[in-house]
């Protein structure tokens, strides 16, 4: 009877635990979200009329309205800076971010980041690899940002690539490693797939991409539609 009852509660708690954590990330983020727009209706209500004030003030408790402004805004931003006119004042604000001090080395590292990172055009997270960390005959899953480029790429004497190598069950952090090219191995697996092999802690095992699963990735068809590129 015991083995029984903990069965269904496992298969239970199997049913809606992810759909509670999906909730609780989502309402962490809406609550983030809502927050930085009180703010800003706080902000705001200090320099409109005393008439307009109380009504401003009301709409911090309209619920997902924060949300619903801030992905119009953005929608509203990306039509505006893919003309010429907005891809002009575009640069003309960059401009001026990197002369103010302080702020211009904020500023541009994580706009170089931000545009390597979800440019169409870039190579960064297109790839998952095997790698040996910490030590030798240790291995994990990192991901392809590039290749070593200015004065580190002059102190390495063979051919190395840079790899982002995330942490389970957190993959937002992790370790930035240079390593040979030679030492990484190419795997078949999407990043995604690769995403949620790190995130279950390796429960959660990618689909075979060949009909023979331990084939190398550049071993794979031609016409395969999941081949990645070779390293």
């Amino acid at each position: 009877m015991g083995a029984s009852l903990r069965k269904y509660l496992v298969a239970g708690l199997l049913v809606w635990l992810p759909l509670a954590i999906t909730i609780w990330v989502l309402s962490q983020v809406l609550d983030v979200v809502n927050g930085v727009f009180g703010s800003l209706l706080a902000a705001l209500a200090l320099i409109v009329p005393a008439s307009l004030r109380e009504g401003l003030l009301e709409l911090q408790h309209v619920p997902g309205l924060g949300l619903i402004i801030l992905a119009s805004g953005l929608l509203a931003t990306g039509v505006f800076v893919a003309n010429i006119f907005g891809q002009w004042l575009l640069r003309q604000w960059d401009r001026l971010m990197s002369h103010i001090p302080i702020v211009k080395s904020i500023y541009s590292s994580v706009k170089q980041v931000s545009d390597t990172l979800f440019s169409s055009s870039g190579n960064a997270f297109r790839e998952a690899v095997l790698v040996q960390y910490p030590r030798e005959g240790s291995w994990t899953i990192a991901f392809v940002t590039g290749t070593p480029s200015g004065e580190v790429a002059c102190h390495l004497a063979q051919e190395h690539v840079s790899l982002y190598l995330p942490t389970t069950p957190n993959p937002t952090s992790g370790f930035f490693l240079i390593v040979p090219r030679a030492d990484v191995r190419p795997l078949q697996m999407t990043v995604d797939e690769a995403l949620k092999y790190i995130i279950s802690m390796g429960t959660v095992a990618p689909m075979a991409h060949a009909t023979d699963p331990c084939a190398a990735a550049g071993e794979l068809a031609p016409d395969s539609q999941n081949a990645p590129r070779n390293l």
